[in-house]
């Protein structure tokens, strides 16, 4: 049986594959969802998502579930467990930065009823269909990631920068990445 033609970068393991057909690009609105994707990505700046994929299931043990609630309150004990967990990346930085960005989280939701009414607002709730023929047309940064990026940075989230951000768009199905020969290309765009 023919597999799936797919976006290229996603081609080197089974986990990969199933990541990229079952959770990339597409839209995610529910806030516990969107957190887990925020935490990850933050913890992926500057290595491989292949690497924190990996350790998802590790990082869903060691944040509670990604329970945002609970990781708001965490303490320097829990931060310090957490700094000695080998199953995820201890960058002491990344894991103090959870709990911030946990609670500016929370504070996000008391602003706006959800964070999701938060984000979705950048993209009037609608998700940004682009064009890739290839991955060299997919870009990094955009202008509307660099906007998101200064955003949360001013309300005090750590390790948002715009790569990260344009990341956690396209992980939440905020923008579609998908390249023209994927099958989760938008099929009515296709000549």
């Amino acid at each position: 049986m023919q597999d799936k033609p797919r976006c290229t970068w996603c081609l080197s393991s089974e986990l990969y594959k199933n990541y990229h057909d079952q959770e990339w690009g597409t839209p995610v609105y529910d806030d516990a969802t969107l957190f887990e994707f925020l935490l990850l990505e933050t913890f992926q700046a500057g290595l491989s998502w292949i690497t924190i994929l990996n350790k998802r299931e590790n990082f869903r043990a060691a944040f509670d579930q990604f329970d945002y609630k609970k990781i708001a309150a965490y303490n320097d004990d829990k931060n310090l467990d957490l700094l000695q967990d080998a199953g995820i990346i201890r960058n002491k930085l990344k894991v103090y930065s959870a709990v911030i960005n946990a609670q500016n989280f929370i504070k996000i939701q008391e602003e706006f009823g959800s964070f999701s009414k938060y984000i979705w607002e950048f993209t009037e709730g609608k998700p940004l269909i682009n064009n890739p023929k290839t991955l060299k047309d997919v870009p990094a940064t955009t202008p509307l990631s660099d906007k998101i990026s200064k955003d949360l940075k001013k309300r005090g989230f750590k390790f948002v920068g715009s790569t990260v951000i344009y990341a956690f768009m396209q992980a939440t199905g905020m923008v579609n990445d998908h390249v023209e020969s994927c099958w989760k290309f938008p099929q009515s765009l296709k000549k």
